[in-house]
């Protein structure tokens, strides 16, 4: 998923069909309005339908949210940097994730739009009943908030200087990993997977290159 060059404008066209190039696009507010409702309401199933004290429901609820770390590295790491070896399977990722890499200051693409995701989370939501029964409705909006907080940091980290200096290993750990490796750097709201399993970059001795980040980040 190699390109020669970033398309610092515009954006990529990935269906002929104008309703399906739609579904395609979205919005930071629209994924957070759309799933802190179902946030807080399974949640609050949890406790009062499924009988979980608040201390349980609480300690579920963040284990949820940190084992979304895990997934979003396998799934950055082995689903969207996956290399096919058919044209269906090179179009199939460059939807998925390609363009982002082809257009990242498109701020259109930066979250996964609203069907795919809710397919994909209702996926998920199965998967986790069917591990953990009832546990699920604790674990899920933990695991759902991690997402949208990861969606936020990539968005933020595309859109300009990290707010703490202790949050700068974070954004050039995805900087370094758009123009110097794709193959390294898979963490976005975290760079503890990419420690763990060896990707992660030296930062102390990767320079820099301040012309290829303002490539990479939207204009003011």
């Amino acid at each position: 998923m190699h390109f020669d060059k970033i398309n610092n404008k515009g954006q990529a066209r990935l269906f002929q069909n104008q309703y399906l190039e739609l579904l395609t696009k979205s919005h930071p507010l629209l994924i957070w309005g759309m799933y802190l409702p179902i946030i807080a309401y399974s949640f609050y199933l949890s406790i009062y339908s499924y009988g979980f004290s608040a201390a349980s429901a609480v300690a579920v609820f963040i284990t949820g949210f940190f084992s979304w770390t895990l997934f979003e590295y396998l799934m950055h790491r082995f689903a969207f940097h996956y290399i096919p070896k058919t044209e269906r399977g090179k179009k199939i990722v460059y939807i998925f994730h390609g363009t982002h890499h082809h257009f990242p200051r498109d701020k259109q693409r930066l979250f996964m739009p609203p069907l795919p995701s809710i397919i994909l989370a209702s996926a998920i939501f199965g998967l986790c009943y069917l591990l953990m029964h009832n546990t699920a409705y604790a674990f899920f909006p933990g695991f759902l908030l991690g997402y949208l907080c990861y969606g936020s940091m990539h968005y933020a980290i595309h859109a300009g200087n990290p707010p703490f200096k202790w949050m700068k290993p974070l954004w050039r750990n995805h900087h370094l990993h758009h123009y110097k490796d794709e193959h390294r750097g898979f963490g976005v709201s975290s760079t503890f997977w990419d420690r763990i399993f060896g990707t992660m970059y030296d930062l102390k001795n990767e320079q820099e290159d301040k012309e290829k980040i303002k490539e990479l980040t939207f204009d003011k």
